[in-house]
C-alpha cells in the first residue's frame, strides 16, 4: 500500500510540475488542437527551431506550415534568411 501512495505522489507531484511551465495563451492555444503538433513535419520543424537557438527556415517548411496549418508560436525570419533547402 505503501509503494502505491509513493507512487500516486510521485505522478502528481509531476503533473503539478509540468502545469505551471505553460502560459495561459499556451494553453489556449493547446485546447484548440487535438493534438502538440500538426504533423512529423510540425515537430521536426519546432525540435530544429527551439527557443533561444538560430532559426533554420526552408521554403518547404514554409509551405508546409500553410499546408498542413501549423500552430505555435511563429518564427519570424527575413526573406535573406530562408534556406533554400
Amino acid at each position: 500500500m505503501r509503494r502505491h501512495r509513493r507512487w500516486w505522489l510521485a505522478v502528481a507531484t509531476i503533473l503539478i510540475g509540468v502545469s505551471g511551465c505553460a502560459t495561459g495563451e499556451e494553453w489556449a492555444t493547446w485546447k484548440q488542437h487535438p493534438t502538440h503538433f500538426a504533423s512529423g513535419d510540425h515537430l521536426s520543424f519546432s525540435m530544429r527551431n527551439r527557443e533561444g537557438s538560430a532559426a533554420r527556415v526552408t521554403r518547404n517548411d514554409i509551405g508546409k506550415s500553410r499546408d498542413e496549418g501549423w500552430w505555435g508560436k511563429p518564427i519570424t525570419v527575413s526573406q535573406e534568411q530562408i534556406l533554400e533547402r
